[in-house]
């Protein structure tokens, strides 16, 4: 799994919209500002967010964007499939499925890249926006999280 600087620009955004949660519809502008984000790549991910329903845009002099759902309700996975695609290392985890099933001479390495994605999809589906902004969990109990999910497989 690689994350893009598109990735990573929506989860920017996505925190800063996920701080401001509580005072309604946010501008391009000020979240470009905040995030330190390139405004018209900005305006092109909102968009694709907006599609995908996880953000809300809002016309008019108060207009802006805001979050569709509580940033509780928003797991990591969802931001970063909806920008990047599968989890995997290599295609998504039925893929990875196929070929262990039909590449007995390198199974082993295709089950490794298949633990290596469950893991990762296992912390990003269990951590939530408001997680990695203060919201719900501090900094080091996510981490410990993230730890004993990893743990637990």
């Amino acid at each position: 799994m690689k994350i893009s600087q598109k990735g990573l620009y929506a989860l920017q955004a996505i925190m800063t919209l996920a701080r401001r949660h509580d005072q309604g519809a946010i501008k391009i502008r000020e979240i470009a500002a905040e995030s330190d984000l390139p405004e018209k790549f900005l305006e092109l991910i909102l968009l694709e967010m907006k599609n995908a329903r996880i953000v809300d845009s809002v016309r008019g002099a108060r207009g802006g964007y805001r979050l569709r759902r509580d940033p509780a309700e928003i797991p990591l996975s969802d931001i970063i499939r909806l920008i990047d695609g599968p989890l995997a290392p290599m295609g998504d985890a039925e893929q990875l499925r196929s070929l262990i099933a039909k590449d007995a001479d390198h199974r082993a390495l295709y089950e490794v890249f298949l633990e290596v994605r469950n893991a990762a999809a296992k912390i990003l589906e269990n951590t939530t926006i408001a997680d990695i902004v203060g919201g719900g969990k501090s900094k080091k109990s996510v981490a410990a999280k993230a730890n004993a999910i990893a743990k637990k497989r």
